[in-house]
């Protein structure tokens, strides 16, 4: 059985930072491509960070580029999102996705508007307060 357990959200003021972390388990983690993914209230799900150890691949959106760096640590089978600078406007569920597609396409890690990884996990609330 795949699974993807995010942890490590909670509220922190705006400036502060948190780490988040995504256990993997059920996969053989240099397969697959894993990336990070928010929802804020009324919008879509935004692909935030992506990594593909297999490519020696990472990738960041715009909004988080400078501020945010994803790593992983594949003893433990688990990714990380170092987030630092956070803006009231990175509140949201955070989550972790894995495929295994992407490191096959050998492009690089990207997460496209509207692609479907094949797993996710359930999400930790991010919120950040001004």
């Amino acid at each position: 059985e795949v699974q993807l357990v995010e942890s490590g959200g909670g509220l922190v003021q705006a400036g502060g930072s948190l780490r988040l972390s995504c256990a993997v388990s059920g996969i053989t983690f240099e397969k697959y491509a894993i990336g990070w993914f928010r929802q804020a209230p009324g919008k879509e799900r935004e692909g935030v960070a992506c990594e593909s150890v297999s490519l020696d691949s990472v990738n960041y959106s715009n909004s988080v580029k400078g501020r945010f760096t994803i790593s992983s640590d594949s003893a433990k089978n688990t990714v990380y999102l170092e987030m630092t600078n956070l803006k009231p406007e990175d509140t949201a569920i955070y989550s972790c996705g894995a495929d295994a597609n992407i490191p096959r396409a050998g492009y690089g890690c990207y997460q496209p508007r509207g692609y479907e990884f094949d797993y996710y996990g359930h999400g930790t609330q991010v919120t950040v307060s001004s």
